[in-house]
This record gives structure tokens, C-alpha cells and sequence, in this order.
């Protein structure tokens, strides 16, 4: 017999949300999401999968294989979509705001020099931030694995992906691993596909996602003929701050070298500057394309401050957005056929295989210098696992833990 309560909770998952629901969703996830993409995603799967359960793992696994293979800030993207599938195109705005302000910010406030980022970055608490991402990353591999990889061709194909994206250790390594797992998935799998998981509908039709697709390519070609025909500053830091949006695979620190051929050579922000502010993008949570809004408040010219800092922050994620918007109403269609269906199956393996490889680099590497960070990571792994402590609880004891081991070194 069903639990009252659960059917209770599914029930309510199934219904529209509201758009201030889904803002203070992600809300808490941006002021409390540290470790990157990948644990942003292992950070979203615990949220909406495990406990708000807007979506099955299938319907989120496919949602993260689409945007691995789009261009732009895949975390975030995930996050549009989840905003969007939940309470619609306002749903969408707030997601992007709920997760993405808060680093925002924090980067603008500390282009003025009101943080003190030295002290900050090598802080124990940030440290013990950075150890329970480890835990974050490792209960969503465990989790996936389970439901995604549960035969044993499935599961070598999992980590066959691993295999590819270690010895490929980049954004083309990655896209590469899932798109030879879609297809050994389509050639060899013999399985018998479920009835889809929970359908995922997103309020997007085809005339609007091919419109969405000419809007993302024109800023494209016409951005830096305006840059050219000008010889505007302005509109050439525009330019080189939206290509860098469009053009990057993979997201985060892939973005960094473009952005700074953006804004350094032409002398709109000094180099040092760049270092700093980058240094400061790493302890902060939420997404790293963030950096974008410290670059505008810093640079000089018409465009700095408070309004350079949001001018570039909301230029260098249109892309994202259109990309995403462009590609829902086809993916959703392709999706439900039959040999789509076996490739999806091997993506997801595949999906699962990437984030068993990024948990040990960057995450494990960057987070687990001795017996202690592992010790506190094996805890908060335990809590989230064993006592379904709330992610946010887990994250907030972590952070106290690792100020209290630093005060003992």
C-alpha cells in the first residue's frame, strides 16, 4: 500500500509551480552551491529529483546530455530548463536569477574592494565548502548509477565514458565520451525501454525554438561588424563577452582564456585585475560565467560599475538561453523515438561515467589534501545518504567543520 504521505508529495511535485517557488529554489542553491558544474548538478539532482521530485533521473539525465553537448554554462542551462519545465517562461527567469545573483553580486561588491579575497579564498570554511562537493558529486554518481546503469552493459559503458573523459580531460573530451556511448548505446544495446520516466514538457514550440536559433547566430555575425564599422569600445567588449558565451563547450574555466582576450588586450581591464577577479570567482558559489559581472564593473570606458557588471552578466548568458530555447522543442521530439531511445540509454551511461570522472578531478583532487578532508567528506557523504540530512544542512556543517580544523593546524 502506497505511503499517503509520498503519494502526497508526488502529487505535488506534478503540479504547476508558482515562479516564486522555483526563485526560491534556486536561491538557496546559489548561495550554497560551491564545487563547480559538476557539483552544481549533483546539487540540482538532490534538489528536484530526490526531494522536490519535479523530475525522474531519466528526465534529468536527458536534460543534462542536452546541454553537455550545447555550448554555454551547462549547469545553468539545466537550471533554465528546470525553472522553465516547473512554472513556465517566468519559471525560467527566476531560476537564472535565483542561482546566478548571488555570485553575481558578490563579484561586483568585490570589483569596489569590499571582500578581502586573500583571506577569504584560503579560509577554513570555504575549504570545508569545497570537501562536501566531493559528498554532493558522489551521492548524485550513486544515485544515477543505480537507476541509469542497471544491467552490465550499461554499466561498462559508464565506465568506458569515465575512461574517455580522464584521458581526454576536456570539454571535448566530455562530449566525446557521451557521444561514443550514444552510440555503442544505439548499435549494441538490447534492452527494453521503460515508458519514458516522468514526461518532461517544456512550453516551447518549434517555430519559437527556430527563431530562438536565428537570434542566438545574428549577434554572432553582426556584433563585431558594429564593432568594426564603429571602432566602439563598448560595443566590442559586448562583442568579445557574447562570443565567449556562444563559443565555449563545456562551461566554467573554459571560458576564462576567451574573456580575457576579450578585455585585456585592449586595455579595458588590466591583467592583474583579471587574476584577482578570477581568483575571487573561485569562492564564490554558483556559476563561474559569473566572472562576467566582475569584468564589467571593473572595466573602464562607458560601460563599468554597477551597470557594466549586469550589462555583461546578462551578455555573456543570452547565448545560453537562446541555444537552450532553440534546442527543447526538437530534442523533446527525437527523444521518444525508438532508436533515440537506445542512444539515450547509452548517453545516460555515459552522463553517469562523466560525473564518476569529475568526481576525482577537478572535485576529489581540488578538495581532499589529507585524512581529515576525507574524513569530513565520508561524513557529510553519510548524513546526505544514510540520515537524509537536508543538502543544506550538510553544507552548512561542513563549512563550520573546515573553519574548526583550521583553527587547530
Amino acid at each position: 500500500m502506497a505511503d499517503p504521505a509520498d503519494t502526497a508529495q508526488r502529487e505535488a511535485a506534478a503540479a504547476p509551480g508558482t515562479p516564486a517557488e522555483v526563485f526560491g529554489a534556486f536561491l538557496k542553491l546559489g548561495l550554497s552551491s560551491f564545487g563547480g558544474p559538476v557539483a552544481h548538478l549533483g546539487h540540482f539532482r538532490l534538489e528536484f529529483v530526490d526531494r522536490r521530485r519535479w523530475l525522474d533521473d531519466r528526465a534529468y539525465s536527458d536534460l543534462v546530455a542536452l546541454c553537455q553537448f550545447l555550448p554555454g554554462p551547462a549547469s545553468s542551462q539545466v537550471g533554465m530548463a528546470l525553472g522553465l519545465g516547473r512554472a513556465g517562461w517566468a519559471g525560467l527567469l527566476a531560476a537564472w536569477a535565483g542561482f546566478t545573483l548571488p555570485s553575481a553580486i558578490a563579484l561586483i561588491l568585490f570589483a569596489f574592494g569590499i571582500a578581502q579575497y586573500r583571506d577569504l579564498a584560503q579560509s577554513g570554511w570555504v575549504h570545508g565548502l569545497k570537501v562536501v562537493a566531493v559528498a554532493i558529486v558522489a551521492q548524485a554518481v550513486w544515485g544515477m548509477a543505480r537507476s541509469l546503469c542497471p544491467d552490465r552493459p550499461r554499466a561498462a559503458l559508464a565506465i568506458l565514458a569515465a575512461l574517455l573523459a580522464m584521458l581526454l580531460p576536456s570539454a571535448a573530451g566530455q562530449v566525446a565520451a557521451i557521444a561514443v556511448a550514444g552510440l555503442l548505446g544505439w548499435l549494441g544495446l538490447k534492452i527494453a525501454q521503460p515508458g519514458g520516466g516522468q514526461a518532461h514538457v517544456y512550453p516551447v514550440s518549434r517555430k519559437l525554438g527556430i527563431a530562438a536559433l536565428l537570434s542566438f547566430a545574428a549577434p554572432l555575425a553582426a556584433l563585431p561588424l558594429w564593432a568594426a564599422a564603429t571602432g566602439s569600445s563598448t560595443i566590442a567588449l559586448l562583442e568579445g563577452v557574447y562570443r565567449s558565451g556562444a563559443l565555449v563547450f563545456g562551461g566554467g574555466h573554459v571560458v576564462l582564456p576567451l574573456l580575457q582576450a576579450a578585455v585585456v588586450p585592449g586595455g579595458l581591464v588590466d591583467n592583474a585585475d583579471f587574476l584577482a577577479g578570477y581568483g575571487a570567482a573561485q569562492v564564490v558559489p554558483g556559476p563561474l560565467f559569473t566572472f562576467a559581472a566582475y569584468l564589467g564593473a571593473v572595466a573602464g570606458g562607458p560601460l563599468h560599475g554597477w551597470i557594466g557588471g549586469l550589462a555583461l552578466l546578462l551578455t555573456i548568458f543570452l547565448p545560453a538561453f537562446l541555444i537552450l530555447v532553440g534546442a527543447l522543442p526538437f530534442w523533446a521530439e527525437l527523444r521518444h523515438r525508438a532508436g533515440i531511445q537506445t542512444a539515450m540509454a547509452g548517453i545516460n551511461a555515459g552522463v553517469v561515467g562523466i560525473l564518476a570522472s569529475a568526481l576525482y578531478d577537478p572535485v576529489w583532487t581540488s578538495a581532499i589534501h589529507g585524512k581529515a578532508d576525507f574524513g569530513l567528506a565520508l561524513a557529510s557523504f553519510g548524513l546526505l545518504t544514510v540520515g537524509r540530512a537536508p543538502p543544506a544542512l550538510v553544507v552548512l556543517l561542513a563549512g563550520v567543520a573546515g573553519g574548526i580544523m583550521a583553527m587547530g593546524r
